[in-house]
């Protein structure tokens, strides 16, 4: 007799300030998400290179057109591909049209609570078709 495991998606948690990192790995954890983290673009890369996320959170301190500028290099130098969403969150107002200059796959939200946030990662990974783009809201 077979039994199937059905095997969760793997998170990668790029954020620089420690306790957010942390409480966001516990709680994804605790979804059953598998998760790593990453406190900088360095390791964001390598550790995307290594472990091959399913989806990314990309929170650092820096203004909209920076962050995106470090996702862009992530999923270039990680070489992770266009299928793999990138969830951005940044400090500071998008200009009207910097949704253009993300690229495919990259979304940027502030949610306002986790629940939010995992209403997001869930959509993403559980109901959008590999390689689809989707605009969620921008801030």
């Amino acid at each position: 007799m077979s039994r199937e495991t059905k095997i969760r998606p793997a998170v990668l948690v790029v954020e620089d300030v420690a306790e957010t990192r942390d409480g966001i790995e516990r709680l994804l954890k605790a979804d059953g998400y598998r998760v790593s983290v990453a406190r900088d673009e360095r390791d964001a890369i390598e550790s995307a290179r290594l472990k091959r996320p399913d989806l990314i959170l990309l929170s650092l301190a820096g203004l909209p057109p920076d962050v995106i500028v470090i996702a862009r290099r992530i999923r270039e130098l990680a070489a992770v591909g266009e299928q793999v969403p990138i969830v951005v969150f940044c400090n500071g107002e998008m200009d009207e049209g910097d949704e253009i200059e993300i690229g495919h796959n990259v979304f940027l939200t502030r949610p306002d609570n986790f629940n939010q946030l995992r209403d997001l990662i869930t959509r993403l990974l559980d109901r959008i078709p590999k390689g689809a783009v989707v605009s969620v809201g921008l801030f």
